[in-house]
Formats: C-alpha cells, sequence, structure tokens
C-alpha cells in the first residue's frame, strides 16, 4: 500500500468488481479512454476479475485508488513492464465522478510514479491519451510527465507523455528539506 496526501494506492479486491464493471460499462469513461464500453454480464465480468486477482500478470501491476475514508475512487496501473528496455505504461481512471477536478487523479498519478522507481528498478514511465483530454494533460504535467510525441491509432490521436527515473531523483532532491 501507498499512502499520500489524498488517496492510498492499495491491492485490487473482489469487493472492487462491482465499481470497477460499473466503470468499464460506462459510456463517457470509454471514451475518454478510447475504449469500447464492457458489455458481458457482472457475472460473467466477475469470473475473469476473480481469475486475474488469484493469476495476476508478470507484465502488469493494478491498484485500486482509495480515499482516506475508504471509498474506492478509481484505479490505476503499469502495464507492459519491460525490464530489458527498463520502461512500462501508466493507466489511471477516477471512476466516481464526484472526485474529478479535485486533485485526486493527480495524487494517484505521483503516488504510482514513485512506487515504481522507488520498488523497481524500472527507468522510464510512459502513457498516452487522448489529445483532446485536456484534464488529463494537466494532471500529468503537474506530475512532470513532458510530452514526447503523438500517436494515430484506430482513428484516435494521442498525446504522448513520459518521465524518467533521473529526473524523477532530480525533482525529489529539489524537493526535499534541507539537512
Amino acid at each position: 500500500m501507498t499512502d499520500s496526501s489524498k488517496i492510498t494506492l492499495r491491492n485490487k479486491r473482489i469487493s472492487d468488481a462491482r465499481n470497477d464493471y460499473d466503470w468499464q460499462s460506462d459510456h463517457e469513461l470509454a471514451r475518454l479512454d478510447a475504449t469500447t464500453p464492457i458489455t458481458c454480464s457482472f457475472e460473467e465480468y466477475l469470473v475473469d476479475y476473480t481469475d486475474e486477482l488469484q493469476q495476476p500478470s508478470y507484465f502488469r501491476r493494478s491498484f485500486a485508488i482509495e480515499t482516506h475514508d475508504g471509498q474506492h475512487i478509481g484505479n490505476c496501473v503499469y502495464y507492459n513492464i519491460n525490464e530489458g528496455k527498463g520502461e512500462t505504461e501508466l493507466g489511471i481512471i477516477i471512476g466516481d465522478r464526484r472526485y474529478w477536478n479535485s486533485g485526486y487523479g493527480t495524487d494517484a498519478v505521483s503516488a504510482l510514479i514513485d512506487h515504481i522507481f522507488r520498488q523497481t528498478k524500472l527507468d522510464r514511465i510512459h502513457l498516452k491519451s487522448l489529445v483532446t483530454n485536456n484534464r488529463a494533460h494537466k494532471c500529468f504535467q503537474k506530475c512532470n510527465l513532458k510530452p514526447c510525441g503523438y500517436l494515430e491509432r484506430d482513428g484516435y490521436e494521442f498525446l504522448l507523455m513520459e518521465i524518467y527515473r533521473a529526473e524523477w531523483l532530480e525533482l525529489q532532491s529539489k524537493n526535499s528539506p534541507a539537512l
């Protein structure tokens, strides 16, 4: 578990399944992520969800985003973990709209970046977001991710962003109190 000022990142639980199903079924959330909402039944979803919890992938680490009062408000993940290249891709969703535009996403992304660089040997974190998702871009820039290109895929245009361990370490040294 990783705590920050607004949230805790914790391992996923079976009790998160209902929220995750609702968020993955939501058309607006799917549009923001350039995906298609899921259409299977909750029961079918729960079977796959349970399997993923019991047999996690080596190439993917998922976390629930929880407020300090215990509300599961979203998820974040790092995936496509490539130790040979020393990199991974980051993803986030704040599914509970009551927590949008209040700094919870920024706090979660910062906490996940901190976790990755402290707990792994990975040197680069990157992500892609729709060029039209300005709220996400602001969040990622607050977390010191820098634009590094564009990608067109499946009729969507994405902004690519990244941060390197060396940059993160430099920012940590600037932000730590002098002894």
